[in-house]
């Protein structure tokens, strides 16, 4: 597939992971407490129910995975669209915890195979070991799925109730998601078999691609886990530390909304400039952003905290192509979506417990939990230093 026909592709893809993620990773920030009011039940059971989703979707991914390798990506990315609808409408209607769980967990099923890893799988089965800029497509446009998304939930909860936005965003998944994922391709129609035959078993030498070590997997599963429980930790509580280590309310809003479009920049210059250099390098660089950018904060204190969010930002933003294309050069196109479900999987319950689990760490220490999360990073920087370029596929 060229370049010139790639990116109508990567615009639909896009725009539907966009909704994907707009619709159930972003949709408790807002609509988390007004629907437990409007049921009568804590808003910790709201919480519950998203990570059992979670949860459910990581152990579903691999199996999305390999049905992707198998069939491609427009059966199941349509079948998501469905369930994403069926699940928030069944949401709207649910009146206690039972029906928020029941509800919940239908959208954990799609989310097993309606997000990134189902996204990127789709243009690996499609495109083979080209997808990478495709990959990188992707994240630029779906990178904005919260700075549409939240405007949009609270405008919908302020004119039609938490029920009523559930229902709008069911609405757009049957308008909007549903028709965009079935124009994808049918898989082996974009893609002739040869050219994968080609690019996958040989390297320019001619000689046959040595097969990475076995502990690649477990590494990159690590890496990815701990980038995104650090990832989702400051999602959820950036504006809290912010005001813990000093910042007004106002100042720590503002700051926290530099991280969308430092995410965008890390995608343009991983787009641009790092594109020529091996995906683990680019990674690397990327995991150094949050441990630099907690450094300056607590040097310098709340003035820094622009630094430190255009920092995180554009790591978070960098990380999240390295998820797609470092499984891609490693282990090449064949088997990809199933692999990439398992090598995910950690990071799902990771993104699931991370609130909680440094909601805590912020209870206990402040501000200084941020040295943990600053740990994890140089962490997974040693996993990728470990690691070894080799041969570029």
């Amino acid at each position: 597939m060229t370049t010139a026909r790639t990116w109508p592709l990567v615009l639909r893809l896009g725009a539907a992971q966009t909704l994907a993620w707009g619709s159930t990773y972003y949709l408790p920030a807002m609509l988390a407490k007004p629907m437990a009011q409007g049921m009568g039940v804590p808003e910790f059971h709201v919480w519950a129910a998203f990570s059992a989703a979670m949860l459910l979707s990581a152990a579903l991914g691999p199996f999305a995975g390999r049905a992707i390798d198998r069939w491609g990506g427009r059966p199941v990315l349509v079948g998501t669209s469905l369930l994403l609808a069926a699940g928030l409408a069944a949401l709207s209607l649910a009146q206690g915890t039972i029906g928020l769980a029941l509800a919940w967990l239908l959208i954990g099923v799609a989310m097993g195979g309606g997000l990134y890893e189902a996204a990127f799988a789709t243009l690996v089965r499609l495109q083979g070991t080209g997808a990478r800029a495709s990959i990188t497509g992707i994240t630029l446009i779906a990178g904005f799925a919260s700075t549409v998304s939240w405007p949009l939930s609270a405008w919908l909860e302020a004119d039609f109730g938490w029920r009523g936005a559930c229902l709008g965003w069911a609405g757009l998944h049957l308008l909007l998601g549903l028709p965009l994922n079935a124009s994808i391709p049918r898989a082996g129609a974009a893609v002739a078999p040869s050219r994968l035959a080609q690019a996958e078993p040989s390297s320019a030498s001619g000689e046959s691609t040595p097969t990475p070590p076995p502990y690649t997997a477990w590494v990159l599963a690590y890496v990815f886990a701990s980038t995104w429980f650090v990832s989702t930790a400051m999602a959820s509580h950036l504006p809290q530390l912010l005001v813990a280590s000093g910042a007004t309310l106002a100042g720590a809003v503002a700051i926290g909304a530099l991280v969308g479009p430092a995410q965008v920049a890390g995608r343009l210059l991983e787009f641009g400039f790092l594109r020529r250099l091996h995906p683990l390098l680019a990674a690397r660089a990327a995991t150094l952003g949050h441990p630099l950018g907690v450094a300056c904060w607590m040097l310098l204190g709340p003035v820094a905290g622009p630094v430190f969010a255009v920092l995180h930002g554009a790591g978070n933003g960098i990380l999240t192509i390295a998820k797609g294309t470092l499984p891609l050069v490693y282990f090449g196109p064949h088997g990809y979506g199933q692999r990439q479900g398992l090598i995910m999987a950690p990071s799902r319950v990771a993104q699931a417990f991370a609130p909680l689990m440094f909601g805590a760490c912020i209870e206990r220490w402040g501000a200084n939990a941020l040295w943990i999360s600053s740990a994890l990073g140089l962490s997974a920087l040693a996993c990728l230093l470990w690691l070894r370029t080799g041969p570029r596929r």
